[in-house]
């Protein structure tokens, strides 16, 4: 059985370390272009979607309440008249 050369395992070596550079590489750039956009988004003055939804919420409730008073109120009934279906 032949020992593999030594130059074989210097070049698996370098090949590995290669790929944990890329790998390495590839994890700086995500954050350096994630902190960008970020960046960007914090300039441009945007809401969230939560605050968003949040707000839509609050903005339903407050129709319904306003809704709610605007109905007209039912005619009220004077002591001794039958009601109208009757």
């Amino acid at each position: 059985m032949r020992a593999r050369p030594a130059f074989l395992d210097d070049l698996a070596g370098m090949a590995g370390g290669a790929l944990s550079m890329v790998a390495g590489m590839r994890e700086e750039i995500q954050a350096v272009v994630r902190g960008a956009v970020d960046e960007a988004l914090r300039r441009l003055d945007l809401v969230r979607r939560e605050e968003v939804e949040v707000l839509e919420d609050r903005v339903a409730a407050l129709e319904a309440a306003v809704a709610a008073m605007e109905r007209p109120a039912p005619p009220a009934i004077a002591e001794g008249t039958p009601p109208a279906d009757a």
